[in-house]
């Protein structure tokens, strides 16, 4: 609920073809990279190579069932907002779910 950062990682096995994106975001979060320095132990032990392919916010209201991406990481650059959408709206299905470019 409310307003946040988060990433767009690539995950990959080591030497393998197949690649999974995920997002991840949180409101404890000061910096971009205080998500990825969580995420990329997590996902090591799991035997997944991560690469993060940008950031950005998301405001999520769940009393209106919608959630905007938007912004950019000013370490990583603008995470594709389409992506993040498209999985998101895998698992928010009843959400109304839309991005921009804007940065506010």
């Amino acid at each position: 609920e409310g307003t946040f950062k988060y990433i767009l990682v690539r995950l990959q096995r080591p030497g393998g073809e197949e690649q999974r994106d995920i997002v991840r975001g949180t409101k404890a979060a000061e910096f971009h990279n205080h998500i990825f320095e969580k995420v990329n132990p997590e996902m090591e032990k799991l035997g997944y190579e991560c690469k993060c392919l940008g950031g950005g916010k998301i405001d999520h209201n769940s009393k209106d069932k919608k959630i905007r991406v938007f912004g950019l990481s000013t370490g990583y650059g603008k995470a594709d907002h389409s992506v993040t959408a498209e999985i998101l709206k895998k698992v928010y299905t009843d959400y109304e779910i839309t991005w921009s470019d804007d940065k506010k």
